[in-house]
């Protein structure tokens, strides 16, 4: 599916929540929303590129201090509603990956019932 595909059918849904939510005060909201693009699987160096290139498009810069994380973002706030453009560089998805090699190989010690200690 290209941009065009469901770039239409995106902007019809959030049109459409947010008449919802107009339209019902009882439902509640959270406090923010991010939309996150992120660009696919490339080179560090072409992926960067695409959000300098939506950086452009934005009017923003990238942000340095996600690159601390491994990131390479760029984004626009509208009041509570974020959009932000990621790359998550190599570096980081191979740490990711190492880490989640782990997964289920530890197991932490049960934690004690305490409806049995306080009857006890």
């Amino acid at each position: 599916m290209t941009n065009d595909d469901y770039r239409p059918a995106l902007i019809a849904g959030l049109r459409a929540l947010a008449d919802f939510l107009d339209a019902n005060p009882a439902v509640p909201v959270p406090r923010t929303v991010n939309v996150l693009h992120f660009p696919h699987r490339a080179t560090d160096a072409d992926m960067c590129t695409e959000v300098d290139h939506i950086a452009e498009l934005l009017g923003t810069s990238i942000d340095p201090r996600e690159r601390e994380a491994g990131h390479y973002a760029a984004s626009i706030c509208f009041g509570p509603v974020e959009y932000r453009a990621v790359a998550i560089l190599a570096a980081r998805r191979a740490q990711y990956e190492a880490e989640r090699s782990y997964e289920g190989c530890i197991q932490p010690d049960p934690i004690p019932d305490q409806n049995a200690a306080q009857a006890a």
